[in-house]
């Protein structure tokens, strides 16, 4: 299958470029730069200049394909309403190219968007506590002969190289010199390694169902005083309480994940796809120590 991905040189991205040449498929990447373009090449992929703005360049990309991974988004805190209009035009786009095929198109949506303090399932619709729309826009275009689907990824997608949500919570704590939970730190994030969910993604392309949704989570919630436990012990710093009313102060854009009860699970997405987690869990990979190594 000749496949184009977006976000193909970010952290997910990468790990299913491999995980789809690995299996056999033709990956074309979307780059917007030449290091980006110098990336895909070296993977064994296809490069496809443009970027999320270029709706004609991702139409292209998508009515070349036999299907589309959509993993990019603008990941701008700063102004996160227009990340995440720009998110829903590029899946629009690729939709209009793929319409009446019956080609799959897998976007990325994630946990957090579920009710708090229940564990989510993929019968679950999201909460709207967000702008982010990709589920909708996704999952319209399954009624116009797409077979979209989408994949909810957990706060923590781990493994070597992250740039994500554990890294900035160790910056944090190395920044303030204590690693903090709120409250009681019960609140639990349900966590997923890297090649884990690129293995997801490329189930959901091979079999996926038009309107599904998948979780991509092998952790179902690990307690968010664990993980603080982990970083504080690495970093030879104390593991400290905080009040609600502090976490934004201490934790900056990322207070609402640190203080969001979060269980979900992927019993459904197991079932439906044959999708099996086998690499480690979030805390033993903490506890390897390539998170603490800069």
């Amino acid at each position: 299958m000749r496949v184009f991905v977006t976000g193909a040189t970010g952290f997910i991205g990468s790990a299913v470029v491999r995980e789809l040449i690995e299996a056999g498929h033709q990956v074309v990447g979307l780059a917007r730069s030449d290091k980006a373009a110098t990336a895909l090449m070296a993977a064994g992929a296809e490069v496809h200049r443009g970027g999320l703005d270029d709706l004609d360049s991702l139409r292209d990309g998508a009515a070349s394909a036999d299907g589309v991974i959509h993993l990019a988004f603008k990941h701008d805190f700063a102004d996160f309403a227009a990340a995440a209009v720009a998110d829903s035009l590029a899946i629009e786009a690729m939709g209009v190219a793929l319409e009446g095929t019956g080609k799959p198109l897998v976007a990325t949506s994630g946990t957090l968007m579920l009710t708090p303090g229940t564990l989510g399932t993929e019968k679950d619709a999201s909460s709207q506590t967000t702008p982010r729309r990709s589920e909708e826009a996704a999952l319209a275009l399954a009624e116009r002969g797409v077979r979209s689907s989408i994949i909810r990824l957990t706060p923590s997608v781990h493994g070597e190289g992250e740039q994500g949500f554990v890294p900035t919570l160790i910056g944090i704590a190395r920044e303030k010199g204590v690693s903090a939970y709120v409250g009681d730190g019960l609140n639990r994030w349900p966590a997923v390694h890297q090649l884990d969910a690129a293995s997801l993604f490329r189930l959901a392309l091979e079999k996926g169902g038009a309107g599904a949704i998948y979780h991509g989570v092998a952790d179902e919630g690990v307690p968010f005083r664990d993980i603080a436990g982990v970083i504080g012990r690495h970093l030879n710093l104390p593991v400290l309480s905080i009040a609600r009313e502090e976490a934004d102060a201490h934790f900056g854009w990322i207070s609402f994940a640190a203080s969001t009860d979060n269980p979900s699970s992927s019993t459904l997405t197991q079932k439906h796809l044959g999708w099996k987690p086998v690499h480690p869990a979030l805390i033993p990979d903490l506890e390897q120590g390539h998170y603490f190594n800069s």
